[in-house]
């Protein structure tokens, strides 16, 4: 066996060549890797023994992608390109021998060999659109020729990846290999088809791309059923016409038209913010102040207070793991209906196949439910979620510190109460942390860990730990009103509200909001979320357009009205009875009605998120500007295309932010100041990803 360099090695047993590849953790196509490769396959070739060549890695996995730190480097030799060539150009056949994941240019490399086999629990895919990307590589002129236009349409679009055995039906692979056998075998297979079969090349494989010619509505219906999903959107159509030119040009022509839509994709804004996104997902579950080997304290059993909506939600995250949950309420009625909609969100999980009954009943067997918060006695975490109300939630922890042993985590679900408060009424808070959850608990990915002034590292770590096993993406935050996604999300509503009265209409600003990229606007969100949360009736004053909604039962979705009419379906229309309600509420102001263009409406809702996540570094409510797009994306629906309001502010320029906020003054409300953080950064030409929290 032979050392090509410090990843790769090349053998002969008999008449075949085995270049074997070993760059842990998942052998991602590194400069050195891609060299072994090249190397590899020149020696193999020019070795007159060997007749043909097997391509495999050691460890885990095959090929499991590029190496993406890479990205941002000048073009490193050998080229991914170059590298590719050498594969298929090989006068002998090279036979890819896959376990584990062969993804995005692992899949290309294995598309490049003349065959590929691979063991039953391999999965292949091409993920590059979830980074803004295409397959770079020939990826998606050769995925085509060996699955099919539609298949690789699904392939390529959705970056999820399949199975062997759906590998194996498609015609992506050529063999399935029991498991354990994969050299052995792959040696065999190699042998064989040096000896039986002719070489070939997939870009020479053309039948199932020209079933497909001449039939455009494959790619119209396909751009059709997808619409909603791709919007906003550049990767998933430049997949889709890279796939057109496999179809509709030669091989070598449509490789071109790859290169020079992947070429302007890796430029533009959309791939940097996807690609600093993928960083950020990671970044954030790093702590400086808690090290790797804090002790985790074991969360064998969870208690949870509040069987609503919230607590229903948050519980299943943890049965889902096969981790026990008592459930508390106060009245009988309300806990039966509660635990009755646990169990009608999982028969509905049937439906779809994601779940069968027997796994329905397995996990609402690891759900208990109680009247007697004394049953949380030996809970390892006990999670708070009832209603916000400071005096509420400070009596249940100051049982709680009575009745939970010692040890145990005491957390609450709050979205915007003081924890330090809350914390304050027991004895042990440095075993108090916020969790929260957003709604519904049991889909949100996000979790916000809210940190107080006493939390103990353990604690912290634990919490973050927890999150990551129950599927959660989690960023620690810190202490203030609304935490980090609440707060950003009051800044903005400020803006809408003012927007109101100076003569725009809810349909106007969620439509700029829509257009932007996000789900849904500021008021047909508030429809939905209900208006009169929070509300109290006894109390209102007409002192808001929200109050004089409520006071007319316009409380959103729930009541048929809100600032949107619905139709039976909940689908909205502008009202013409919400436009007279805030004509004539803006008429009592006193404030003089204008036309605000889309522009304004934009700058003025997206520039003050922009300013108050700058406030929060600077108060350290956050650990980085990343976290706070991280809790954007995954709370509020923020495009990721436009990777969160922090990056958006780097990427339009700070300086631009500063001088629009200034320009628009005394509208922004008489609150309202430039965050000197923002000033700062803006004025020395840096961005809000330099400053840490």
């Amino acid at each position: 066996m032979g050392a090509i360099n410090a990843v790769a090695t090349l053998a002969v047993e008999g008449d075949i060549g085995i270049l074997t590849l070993n760059s842990p953790p998942v052998n991602a196509l590194s400069q050195q890797v891609r060299d072994g490769i090249h190397k590899g396959i020149q020696q193999a070739v020019a070795d007159t023994a060997v007749q043909a060549i097997v391509l495999i890695c050691e460890g885990k996995t095959f090929f499991a992608g590029a190496d993406i730190t890479e990205f941002t480097q000048g073009p490193l030799s050998p080229s991914f390109p170059e590298m590719i060539d050498a594969i298929e150009g090989s006068p002998k056949p090279v036979v890819a021998a896959i376990h584990g994941t062969a993804l995005g240019g692992g899949l290309e490399v294995a598309m490049a060999c003349s065959y590929r086999i691979a063991v039953p629990s391999a999965k292949c895919g091409l993920p590059e659109v979830n980074l803004g990307l295409l397959p770079g590589a020939g990826g998606t002129q050769r995925l085509p020729r060996l699955v099919g236009p539609e298949q690789a349409l699904d392939m390529v679009t959705s970056g999820k990846p399949i199975d062997a055995r759906t590998a194996l039906a498609s015609g992506l692979i050529d063999e399935l290999i029991p498991e354990g056998e994969l050299r052995n075998s792959a040696i065999e297979f190699a042998r064989k088809i040096a000896r039986n079969r002719p070489l070939r090349r997939v870009r020479d494989m053309n039948d199932k791309v020209a079933a497909a010619r001449g039939k455009p509505e494959i790619f119209a219906d396909f751009r059709k059923a997808n619409a909603r999903k791709f919007r906003g959107f550049l990767a998933p159509e430049y997949n889709i016409r890279s796939i057109e030119a496999a179809v509709n040009q030669p091989f070598a022509e449509g490789l071109q038209v790859e290169q020079q839509l992947f070429k302007e994709l890796m430029q533009g804004t959309q791939s940097a913010a996807q690609r600093y996104v993928f960083f950020a997902e990671r970044q954030v579950w790093k702590i400086p102040d808690v090290p790797d080997d804090t002790p985790i304290i074991p969360i064998k059993k969870v208690g949870i207070v509040g069987a609503g909506t919230m607590g229903g939600g948050i519980a299943m995250n943890f049965v889902n793991v096969g981790i026990p949950v008592t459930i508390v309420e106060t009245r009988q009625d309300a806990l039966d209906r509660g635990l009755g909609v646990v169990r009608k969100n999982y028969e509905r999980s049937t439906k779809s196949g994601k779940l069968t009954m027997a796994d329905v009943d397995k996990r609402m067997s690891l759900l208990t439910g109680t009247l007697e918060l004394e049953r949380l006695a030996d809970c390892d975490l006990v999670i708070e979620a009832i209603f916000e109300n400071m005096d509420v939630k400070q009596g249940v922890f100051a049982k709680l510190d009575k009745i939970v042993k010692q040890g145990a985590i005491l957390a609450t679900n709050t979205s915007a109460l003081d924890i330090n408060d809350i914390a304050s009424v027991v004895k042990r808070p440095e075993s108090v942390i916020g969790l929260h959850f957003f709604s519904p608990a049991n889909v949100m990915r996000l979790l916000e860990v809210v940190r107080t002034r006493h939390s103990s590292k353990p604690v912290i770590a634990t919490a973050m730990q927890l999150a990551k096993k129950i599927g959660k993406i989690a960023a620690l935050v810190g202490v203030c009103p609304g935490f980090v996604g609440n707060r950003i999300l009051h800044a903005r509503t400020l803006q809408a509200d003012a927007m109101l009265l100076e003569g725009a209409m809810p349909w106007q600003i969620d439509k700029v909001l829509y257009d932007f990229g996000l789900p849904m606007g500021q008021f047909a969100m508030a429809d939905l979320a209900g208006l009169d949360l929070g509300w109290v009736k006894e109390r209102s004053a007409s002192a808001t357009i929200r109050e004089v909604l409520c006071e007319a039962d316009r409380r959103g979705q729930k009541t048929g009205a809100g600032y949107y009419d619905y139709d039976e379906q909940r689908h909205p229309s502008p009202s013409p009875v919400t436009e007279k309600i805030i004509r004539d509420f803006a008429a009592k102001s006193g404030l003089p009605q204008r036309q605000l263009s889309d522009q304004e409406i934009l700058e003025r809702c997206v520039y003050v998120q922009i300013n108050e996540g700058a406030r929060i570094l600077e108060e350290k409510i956050a650990i980085r500007a990343s976290d706070i797009d991280i809790v954007w994306i995954n709370g509020y629906g923020w495009p990721v295309y436009r990777g969160g309001p922090m990056f958006y502010g780097d990427t339009i320029g700070l300086k631009h932010v500063v001088a629009k906020l200034k320009a628009y003054g005394p509208k922004l409300g008489s609150n309202f100041t430039i965050s000197p953080l923002l000033e700062k950064l803006a004025a020395e030409g840096k961005r809000l990803q330099d400053a840490a929290g």
